[in-house]
């Protein structure tokens, strides 16, 4: 098991979880009042310590890939607030141009290639790209988050089986957070511990880790993509997490259909909290620096909704650049 992390990376890990946190309220908000539209949107509230400690684990030189959950992932990678707002708001100054909006944020310069929107339909785009980088021989891993609903899909076991076959540098970490859309896991997989699928596929098993607890994420990412970037093949990784809201912002009844499990979490398996109770238990003097945390990620995406909300809409011109050669 790798190292725990440090002082000064758990301080990042806080910061980074309390602005996704941030992040997400008000998207949510603002997409009731129409201000961010588009078919759907979906969130990563609850989920923050699986996508912070995982990309706190990789190199700026290593890829990350996801799929439609993805705003987490891409403050987590540090991509700019303010053009992550503005890619949602559908204006000019995203990262798409405006014109991916909430599932399919992308950044070259961040090696982050979405936020995809087709179910597992990224995982053959994952290995790929770590094939890329096998083939060039570049040393670098790629990460590759996949929703416990997509594990049934054709998808993952054509992806699986060849990054196993040809041994490729990838971490898979599925993000189980019981509920694919409405249904159980344990309702539509024969097999819901799902990190036992790697024996099937000849690769490692990372096991099942608690992705409420950054610390263990970190660890158990690091581990594997240590292990993968010295050439030994993929490794797959179940963190097992927990979506404060519903699969997307139309399911209004999830909090009722899955209040008393939601409560618990909530109240006791938060991530936010987790962490700020092992920052403060382990070092000394470090509540005012968490205070300024929670109040720079408010101001931050206050400043974010602003920079979206002054930048134009895109144009006709826009509408077809990239669709036609020119």
């Amino acid at each position: 098991m790798a190292k725990k992390p440090t002082k000064e990376q758990m301080l990042e890990f806080y910061r980074q979880m309390v602005l996704i946190r941030e992040f997400e309220t008000v998207c949510d908000d603002l997409y009731s009042q129409k201000r961010i539209t588009g078919v759907y949107m979906h969130l990563y509230s609850g989920h923050e310590a699986s996508g912070v400690g995982a990309l706190g684990a990789i190199e700026p030189s290593d890829h990350v890939m996801t799929a439609y959950r993805d705003h987490g992932i891409a403050l987590a990678r540090d991509i700019d607030a303010n053009l992550l707002m503005a890619e949602m708001m559908g204006r000019v100054d995203g990262v798409g141009g405006g014109k991916g909006g909430s599932m399919h944020l992308a950044s070259i310069d961040h090696n982050f290639w979405g936020g995809y929107a087709i179910v597992g339909g990224h995982l053959p785009l994952s290995a790929g790209i770590a094939f890329a980088q096998q083939y060039n021989e570049t040393g670098a891993v790629t990460l590759s988050f996949i929703g416990d609903g997509a594990t049934n899909n054709g998808y993952f076991h054509e992806s699986l089986n060849m990054s196993a076959v040809w041994k490729l540098p990838i971490v898979w970490i599925i993000e189980n957070n019981f509920v694919g859309m409405g249904t159980r896991i344990e309702d539509s997989s024969g097999q819901p511990e799902l990190h036992k699928r790697a024996i099937a596929y000849g690769m490692k098993d990372g096991g099942r880790v608690d992705g409420q607890n950054v610390v263990e994420v970190y660890q158990s990412v690091k581990s594997a993509v240590d292990y993968a970037r010295e050439g030994n093949g993929p490794v797959l990784i179940e963190v097992l997490t927990y979506r404060y809201k519903g699969h997307g912002v139309s399911d209004r009844s999830y909090d009722q259909r899955f209040a008393d499990e939601l409560k618990e979490y909530q109240e006791n398996r938060d991530p936010i909290t987790l962490a700020r109770r092992y920052i403060t238990e382990n070092y000394k003097n470090v509540e005012s620096q968490l205070d300024t945390f929670d109040e720079e990620a408010q101001k931050t995406v206050a400043e974010a909704v602003e920079f979206a909300e002054n930048s134009p809409e895109p144009g006709y011109d826009e509408l077809i650049r990239n669709v036609y050669v020119e």
